[in-house]
């Protein structure tokens, strides 16, 4: 088995259209539900925005007509709980990506209605729209900003332990929190964002390790690009021997298939994989002896290639042990078809026989090519090649 590490690509792939081209090597694109699943997991699941929402501090809220028309005013409001029942994702065409993240907020203070004070709780349910785009692409790196941050407030519910409130307290929370939720909650959906942008972003410039042969180096070759369907991500993927050397690969445009209600596209281009596997195969020259005791049959065909020796070879005859070399000649190339892949390997056969008295002899030297099935799939987020004879 021999393995070629897909890094985090396999969270970024998903529907791409036919006419497509792919660039640099590598293609990926992502559909939005694949994307919904990643950012889902990332902001919600984990924690990332409530951690960064727990304790938010509001400022305090005074207003006129509250119960019996006393001054009302409630201080130390915080955020005490926020639920986050799911997370939408719409794809902008040649803008970005739009995320709609849907909460609902728990909020605790003192509330003082005239000389009342008691403890107040609210509500408050809210839709936080965000346009996030890539810019500034630079050596593989590119600047994400979130733009356009717009809070929808829906339902308000406020409580009081004793159960006296107006209508008039509603409106006022209501109108002061609509003015100044949106200027706290957006700024921390910009950290969030980018806090993933950097977490995901970097799975795609990454240097992976090729044995002690060499490695290679996947960044970005420009800045993401969106349609309605998806969200589409060029790759370089430099293929270097130890010592810095680069083995060139054809970064010609090509054409993805139509692969529809998929979450993972990844376009590798036949050259790349080419250039990836002189450093993955690096087979030593095996030898294996050839004697009576190793084969039933080794006598046989040991004395049908003495017969083929030259005339007056007298050291070829007896019983000298054959041994036969097996050596790779040239750059192994592996051919892509439709549902099929094959491996081409150029093979020396060397049979020689080594006297008991006398230098290595050299009977016969044979060239074959070589066709190997190739199995691929993936496996724990690498490229895996399986290989048998056809």
């Amino acid at each position: 088995m021999m393995t070629l590490k897909t890094f985090g690509l396999i969270l970024f792939c998903g529907l791409l259209s036919p006419s497509e081209e792919v660039l640099s090597g590598l293609s990926c694109a992502v559909s939005p539900g694949a994307m919904q699943n990643v950012l889902s997991d990332a902001i919600l699941q984990n924690g990332l925005l409530q951690q960064h929402l727990q304790g938010l501090v509001l400022p305090n809220i005074m207003g006129e007509g509250g119960l019996l028309n006393s001054p009302t005013s409630i201080t130390g409001l915080h955020l005490v709980k926020v639920h986050l029942p799911g997370l939408r994702v719409a794809l902008l065409p040649g803008v970005g990506v739009q995320l709609t993240i849907a909460a609902k907020l728990e909020l605790r203070g003192n509330c003082l209605l005239g000389l009342l004070s008691e403890l107040i709780s609210i509500f408050l349910d809210v839709n936080i729209t965000a346009t996030v785009k890539c810019t500034n692409f630079d050596s593989g790196t590119v600047h994400v900003v979130t733009e356009d941050c717009l809070c929808i407030f829906g339902a308000i519910k406020i409580k009081l332990l004793s159960g006296l409130l107006s209508l008039s307290i509603n409106d006022i929370v209501l109108n002061k929190l609509t003015a100044t939720l949106p200027g706290l909650l957006c700024p921390v959906v910009d950290i969030v964002v980018n806090l993933v942008s950097i977490q995901v972003l970097g799975t795609l410039n990454s240097v992976i390790p090729l044995g002690a042969a060499g490695t290679i180096h996947y960044q970005m070759a420009s800045l993401p690009f969106t349609s309605g369907l998806f969200l589409g991500l060029h790759l370089d993927g430099t293929v270097k021997q130890v010592g810095g050397s680069i083995i060139p690969h054809d970064s010609s445009p090509s054409a993805l298939p139509l692969l529809l209600d998929k979450l993972l596209v990844l376009g590798l281009r036949q050259s790349f994989l080419n250039a990836a596997l002189l450093l993955l195969i690096q087979i030593p020259p095996q030898t294996f002896s050839c004697t009576p005791e190793a084969f039933s049959s080794a006598s046989s065909l040991q004395e049908a290639i003495m017969n083929m020796a030259p005339a007056g070879c007298s050291t070829c005859r007896g019983t000298s042990p054959l041994s036969i070399s097996l050596m790779l000649s040239g750059n192994p190339l592996i051919l892509l078809e439709e549902n099929k892949a094959t491996l081409e390997l150029s093979v020396m056969i060397q049979v020689s026989v080594t006297p008991l008295d006398g230098p290595i002899l050299n009977l016969l030297l044979l060239k074959a090519d070589l066709g190997l099935n190739v199995h691929l799939s993936i496996v724990g987020g690498r490229l895996v090649l399986g290989l048998s004879l056809g």
